[in-house]
């Protein structure tokens, strides 16, 4: 390990963001008046699903798509589903004069047709698909790239909130989602374990995120920005872990020794609280 790997660290990285060295790339707004959906607000924009339980994927369906990357990132790779061209290409709706949900097949959706069953099963509109092919890291790693994401820098106002679908396609026994509520807010750290077919919903504007594995192997994954409706918040609570099964953990740094369950007790109580006052079905102004 070189001392430039060392020092990409999120110390140093603090340390670069107090200075002005290294600037966040932007600032997510608090509150916009794109409808969220009760249930992702509940869980403060985090949601453990149950593993998926439709029809097996074939593997085929992600190791013979055509990959590509950005040059700042050596360890993922990504098979665009969807794009704003069309074209297996990394880049953004804005740079094309699109919105975020205005994305359309690429060449890899005909290769897929059980995940594009998956999409079309949430009911929701959605906007770019990819699968993602990931090299082992570090928690170090993971930890300086932490990062939110522009989901919604050109979603029309009356549209609904992007929030992105996560779906662990391969199985490792490390492979973990790191989510906090400010990038160096480390007391809000949570931890989620990623075993094969798990699906989480991240409001990944609102949160900090980022993967770590540290198995040997290389690990893919299924990511989609879905526009947030009565009928996604419909399909995420038919997708909630039942009572009697056992669920993901997610995670607190080790240090604090603390471990608890996604959306249990508290988060659920908060999500029927809700409904009271936005009713899962309704759009802002219907209830």
């Amino acid at each position: 390990m070189t001392l430039t790997d060392l020092l990409k660290n999120e110390y140093v990285k603090q340390a670069l963001r107090l200075t002005g060295v290294r600037k966040a790339p932007f600032t997510a707004p608090a509150q916009t008046t794109h409808y969220r959906c009760p249930l992702v607000e509940a869980g403060e924009g985090l949601v453990t699903l149950r593993g998926y339980e439709g029809p097996q994927i074939p593997a085929a369906e992600w190791e013979t798509l055509e990959y590509t990357t950005y040059s700042s990132d050596p360890y993922t790779y990504f098979a665009p589903i969807t794009s704003p061209t069309g074209k297996v290409e990394m880049i953004g709706a804005k740079e094309v004069g699109k919105e975020e949900l205005e994305c359309v097949p690429t060449p890899n959706a005909d290769k897929c047709p059980t995940i594009m069953k998956w999409l079309e099963s949430m009911g929701a509109r959605y906007g770019r698909v990819q699968l993602l092919r990931m090299k082992p890291n570090t928690l170090r790693e993971c930890l300086w790239g932490l990062h939110q994401d522009n989901n919604n820098l050109v979603n029309p106002p009356d549209n609904g909130r992007i929030v992105r679908i996560w779906h662990e396609l391969t199985d490792d026994s490390t492979s973990t989602l790191v989510v906090r509520q400010g990038e160096f807010a480390r007391r809000s750290e949570v931890r989620v374990a990623l075993p094969q077919s798990q699906q989480v919903v991240v409001d990944s504007e609102r949160l900090w995120h980022g993967g770590f594995h540290a198995g040997s192997h290389t690990r893919y994954a299924l990511i989609a920005s879905v526009e947030s409706s009565p009928a996604l918040n419909d399909w995420i609570q038919s997708q909630l872990p039942t009572a009697s099964a056992r669920l993901p953990f997610q995670r607190k740094p080790e240090r604090s020794g603390m471990v608890r369950n996604s959306l249990a007790g508290a988060s659920t109580r908060r999500a029927r609280a809700m409904t009271k006052t936005q009713p899962p079905g309704c759009w802002p102004g219907t209830a």
